[in-house]
């Protein structure tokens, strides 16, 4: 007793008697939660316990228009179940004269005849006669695609460049190697001009390199018979783009890529393998293990033009 009153009973042991009976009622909530967490699943669900399934995470597909550069890599063929037939193209018979005619600089003092000939394994040679020239200096001759003008110093010596030689009264022979241009239609002039070795003592007209005539070739090159024959099958998913010249023919020539197109939906879309695409491009470039192909690429689809 402490001033007439028991510890037991007053304000102090009240209140912790109020705590014990919260904490009591905690651990007691606590415990029935812990259960329930132990409820299985099925049962959860049959009390109306909504169950949580994890969205799908939708992956973008890369496309064309935005390719990652570290995904680029040549375009290859997967390993077919039946072997398919190598594409093949033959070339031009040997023999076969693709472009002939004769050259007269303006003022006549070069005059020769040239003729262009198949070798037989798609290369050419350039065969030259008559040539005689009264020029001081001597000349040369190169197939070129873009035409300069007479006068003009030539700055890129093209495709054969070829020595005729010169100055001489009594017309001489001689040929020159094409290289390795196994289509030379594109080369539209042929050209003559100075060679030479320095300008000294020389008139500035006849300088080294100085443009001395310009020709037109007139090609007539056959087709080359390839076993590979594209025929466009129509626009589908994953070959949308659009072809965008043909052979004389009809035959699709060109196809510029849309975004999304695919490697082998291309092929398809064409009648012919992935093979036969590559053999047509060398060096396609894809991105993606799905070898998706690059938006704006314009793709060959003539065996002929390759």
């Amino acid at each position: 007793m402490v001033g007439g009153r028991s510890r037991g009973n007053g304000p102090s042991a009240k209140r912790s008697a109020r705590w014990r009976r919260v904490a009591t009622v905690g651990v007691a909530v606590s415990i029935l939660a812990a259960l329930a967490g132990c409820v299985p699943a099925s049962n959860a669900s049959a009390h109306g316990t909504p169950t949580h399934k994890p969205h799908a995470t939708k992956t973008a597909r890369p496309t064309a228009s935005a390719p990652n550069p570290a995904l680029s890599h040549p375009a290859t063929v997967e390993p077919a179940s039946t072997p398919e037939p190598a594409p093949t193209l033959l070339p031009v018979p040997a023999g076969t004269v693709v472009a002939e005619g004769d050259v007269a600089s303006p003022k006549g003092s070069i005059h020769y005849h040239y003729r262009v000939v198949a070798n037989g394994d798609n290369t050419y040679t350039a065969q030259y006669s008559g040539f005689t020239s009264t020029v001081p200096i001597p000349v040369s001759v190169t197939l070129i695609d873009i035409a300069p003008n007479v006068g003009d110093g030539l700055t890129w010596h093209g495709v054969g460049d070829h020595v005729l030689g010169g100055p001489v009264t009594t017309a001489t022979s001689s040929t020159g190697s094409l290289g390795s241009e196994d289509q030379p239609s594109y080369l539209t002039s042929i050209v003559t001009y100075s060679s030479a070795a320095s300008a000294d003592g020389v008139p500035v007209e006849l300088g080294p390199n100085k443009v001395l005539a310009v020709n037109t070739v007139k090609w007539s090159v056959p087709v080359r018979q390839s076993n590979v024959h594209p025929a466009d099958g129509g626009s589908r998913t994953f070959a949308t783009g659009k072809v965008t010249a043909t052979t004389s023919g009809g035959a699709p020539k060109s196809y510029v890529v849309a975004p999304g197109d695919i490697t082998d939906v291309v092929a398809a879309r064409f009648g012919i393998s992935v093979a036969d695409l590559i053999w047509l491009n060398a060096n396609l470039q894809v991105f993606g293990d799905q070898q998706y192909l690059y938006e704006g690429t314009t793709l060959n689809l003539d065996p002929d033009g390759i």
